[in-house]
């Protein structure tokens, strides 16, 4: 359970590593079982930001300032490790998120002498751009804690050193402020050097929670309960710190978010709540409300927390009536994204011209092509191509755009086709423009932003882009009856309310057709009646910043269940686990939980 126990693999094999780096650093070909994916990953960064390999060139920014929020909270922490490392080959090195070096304690005088010839000191970045993969640059890029050892290294004149890097996070804002290394000797490393640099990484973020401003506290206090009651736009701010959720960064740009906080400084100036429409920098309208929050102490102000709907596009508005939902066979869906797709496509039939669709996998391409078919011709036949499955494509395309075509013809996966596919597919739509043919309307499926042959674009006029599921959740009101009508019978099985909140929080990157697999495992257990949160899978309840590893994963879910055991009594849920309630409130943070509404 305590991920700081963890052992981690170290590579045994430093010659057949060091011959598969030089075969790298020569432009050979490796096999991708040779090196760990996240080094080759990195040595590829490397190779992009033209890092020589031969030598160390770091540049050196000057003195930086040391007296700063994270190192004032890490202080304390650093000396009694420090004392602790003292006469051991060790290095604790504390960076700012750029990756230059604010600390460096070591232990041992030879390893000192080492690290300063590598320019691993005080004022030297260490970011992966300038020096190649090593513990502090590639768990900055990468945004998790990080190790490299001996030949994985880039830059050959660290391939005797071994090194655990682990990114810090503000306890408050979750914003990375920097990194906290440990490096020894390569001889030297252990497999718990990784879980030595997250012990100390929790400890300086614990001792950043102790020295943070109750300000902070009670800003990020409201902002979670604004976060929990809403599945939109979230924004809290003050003079020094803004967080928002993960719809605010997907929806809005930098320069739209700076509108938002402005005029919301603004209003809550003069009043203590405010709403106002305001135009953004893409031309779409956002309605937001915004509130004051008070501080501990009277007439102290925590900052702000707003809350943002967007409206659409200014044209697209035109001060008219909300877009009319057209009934499709099969498809469900009342967000203004959605009804856009289902009249542009729709649209597009009724001209007789055909069409692309691009989106990302599993958001309804197909499934809105084929609803808008059987609505403008339900007794014709409708054929589905793809393009992907590569034997037969000639002989199968002319068959259905010539000989014997259909009257809706689907041609997924057309990126997928190679130079010749192509040529074959342009070719046989040129004769079907020329012979003057009223059938098939010829529908292609593409990935979002789509890159394809120009003069294959030129046959489809127009192009129409699903938005993922994430870009429009309230129609989970709509799909989840659906799915759960089509796989336990209609009226058998229904979602509360609790169950729903948390499926319209989560970030569904395989879309519609994950949310159905998802709701295919819930039906295996619970068949009939109203399902709950806790029949949700455990990542379900939680909204994490990042990807997670297989031990945080085990861990979240464990969190999870115990709380649910607990009904949402943390001090019980604790003492199920066997540790202690601080660091349940921890990890709820941490992992994004959302826990369920206590007894």
């Amino acid at each position: 359970m305590n991920r700081t126990t963890a052992s981690v693999p170290i590579p045994t094999d430093d010659e057949g590593l060091a011959l598969t780096r030089e075969k790298f650093l020569t432009q050979e070909n490796i096999e991708p079982d040779q090196v760990r994916e996240a080094i080759l990953a990195s040595w590829w960064r490397s190779r992009e930001f033209h890092v020589p390999a031969d030598h160390i060139d770091s540049p050196y920014t000057g003195e930086q300032n040391l007296d700063t929020p994270l190192l004032r909270g890490a202080t304390p922490v650093l000396e009694r490790l420090g004392d602790q490392l003292e006469g051991q080959p060790i290095s604790l090195i504390v960076t700012d998120p750029t990756g230059i070096v604010l600390t460096q304690r070591t232990g041992d005088r030879d390893l000192h002498r080492h690290l300063e010839s590598v320019e691993l000191a005080p004022g030297f970045s260490y970011g992966e751009r300038f020096v190649g993969t090593n513990g502090i640059g590639t768990a900055l890029e990468d945004g998790r804690p990080t190790h490299v050892f001996g030949h994985e290294h880039y830059a050959e004149h660290l391939e005797n050193l071994a090194c655990a890097g682990v990114p810090l996070h503000h306890p408050i804002s979750g914003k990375m402020i920097g990194v906290v290394d440990l490096t020894c000797w390569r001889k030297d490393a252990g497999g718990l050097l990784v879980a030595l640099a997250r012990t100390a990484a929790e400890q300086i973020r614990q001792a950043l929670l102790t020295h943070s401003d109750l300000r902070e506290l009670v800003l990020f206090q409201a902002y979670l309960q604004a976060c929990r009651r809403t599945t939109g736009i979230v924004m809290a701010f003050n003079k020094d710190i803004v967080m928002m959720n993960d719809l605010a960064r997907q929806l809005l740009d930098p320069a739209d978010q700076s509108i938002l906080l402005g005029r919301a400084n603004s209003e809550l100036a003069d009043a203590r709540r405010a709403t106002a429409t305001i135009t953004l920098s893409s031309g779409s309208k956002a309605r937001m409300s915004c509130r004051r929050v008070n501080g501990y102490r009277d007439g102290d102000v925590a900052g702000g927390v707003l809350s943002v709907k967007m409206l659409g596009r200014e044209e697209d508005m035109g001060g008219s009536l909300p877009m009319v939902p057209i009934f499709l066979p099969g498809v469900v869906g009342s967000s203004p994204p959605w009804l856009r797709c289902e009249h542009d496509i729709d649209e597009s039939f009724e001209r007789g011209e055909w069409l692309a669709v691009a989106g990302e996998a599993g958001t309804g391409k197909y499934t809105l092509v084929r609803g808008v078919h059987q609505r403008r011709n339900p007794t014709g036949r409708l054929h589905a191509l793809d393009a992907a499955r590569g034997t037969g494509w000639d002989d199968d395309l002319r068959r259905e755009l010539i000989e014997d075509p259909a009257d809706t013809l689907v041609i997924r996966h057309v990126d997928r086709l190679d130079e010749a596919g192509v040529r074959a597919l342009r070719d046989q739509l040129a004769e079907v423009r020329a012979n003057g043919g009223t059938k098939p309307w010829v529908v292609v499926t593409l990935p979002p932003e789509p890159e394809g042959d120009p003069a294959l674009l030129m046959f489809f006029p127009r192009t129409v882009t699903v938005p993922p599921l994430r870009r429009h959740p309230e129609d989970l009101n709509d799909l989840v009856p659906l799915f759960l009508s089509r796989l336990s019978g209609e009226g058998q099985l229904a979602c509360s309310p609790a169950a729903l909140h948390l499926l319209m929080r989560a970030d569904w990157p395989g879309n519609v057709t994950q949310l159905y697999r998802v709701l295919k495992q819930v039906t295996r257990t619970r068949r009939r009646g109203t399902i709950q949160p806790s029949d949700l899978p455990a990542e379900y309840h939680a909204v994490t910043r990042r990807p997670l590893n297989r031990v945080e994963t085990v861990e979240r879910d464990a969190i999870v269940r115990s709380l649910e055991d607990a009904g949402g009594n943390k001090v019980r849920a604790a003492k199920l686990l066997g540790i202690s309630r601080a660091t349940v409130y921890r990890k709820i943070h941490e992992y994004g939980i959302v826990t369920p509404t206590s007894e």
